[in-house]
């Protein structure tokens, strides 16, 4: 009947809850980067360039979707120990930027609307592919960037499966572990869970906020050709 603001505080300030918070954002901004510059430029040689080599990566891409996940944690949880990145963040870090097939496709569907002659006319003035690349593509892709980062932000920032898996130490809890180490086995807080929930939708909602304009238009954009 009465709010218990106090849950909060003990959410927020004896669980860690701070430095989940840091650690998300960490992994969020260099997978996001890392995501867009590698989409892009993957995006632009498969879909401009109609080589034997660019087919058959996309092939692979192609192929790669359709393998179950699960089938391939053993072999990939060994490759990221053998790597010495057990136990770090740049585990979760590599693998969601490696495996980011979905967004590779998006930025192709986006790219298939951007005029040939565009790059063509900026060859024909003296530019290279590396400028064509960052003063025409990637610009016109803003849409798409848009798109990609909130799926990615809610992936990674959902994402529970991955941290507690190469990231069990306190040191290196995320959003998704933290609220899950609010309970326990003999007992759990739900108030102070609900307020730690709670406290961790504020800034997805505040994304949202901030970019729903471009996730429509990004999700609509393209799907009608005239």
């Amino acid at each position: 009947e009465v709010p218990q603001w106090e849950n909060f505080k003990t959410a927020f300030f004896t669980q860690n809850i701070l430095l989940a918070f840091k650690n998300t954002a960490i992994i969020i901004v260099v997978s996001c980067v890392g995501s867009i510059i590698t989409g892009t430029m993957t995006a632009y040689v498969v879909q401009r360039f109609n080589t034997y080599f660019s087919r058959a990566v996309k092939t692979a891409f192609l192929i790669a979707t359709l393998l179950p996940n699960i089938t391939m944690q053993v072999t990939v949880f060994q490759i990221v120990y053998k790597l010495g990145l057990y136990r770090s963040m740049l585990a979760p870090i590599i693998l969601n930027i490696g495996t980011d097939i979905i967004s590779i496709y998006i930025f192709i569907q986006f790219l298939g609307q951007i005029s040939y002659s565009l790059d063509e006319s900026a060859i024909m003035d003296g530019a290279s592919y590396p400028r064509v690349y960052f003063s025409i593509i990637l610009p016109n892709l803003k849409p798409a960037i848009a798109t990609v980062l909130i799926i990615k932000f809610v992936g990674i920032y959902n994402d529970f499966y991955t941290p507690k898996l190469y990231m069990p130490d306190d040191d290196h809890v995320v959003i998704s572990t933290v609220l899950y180490n609010l309970m326990n086995a003999t007992s759990v807080q739900w108030e102070v869970v609900f307020a730690g929930i709670v406290i961790c939708i504020i800034p997805t909602l505040i994304i949202f906020l901030l970019l729903q304009k471009y996730i429509y238009s990004g999700l609509v954009s393209g799907a009608v050709k005239e």
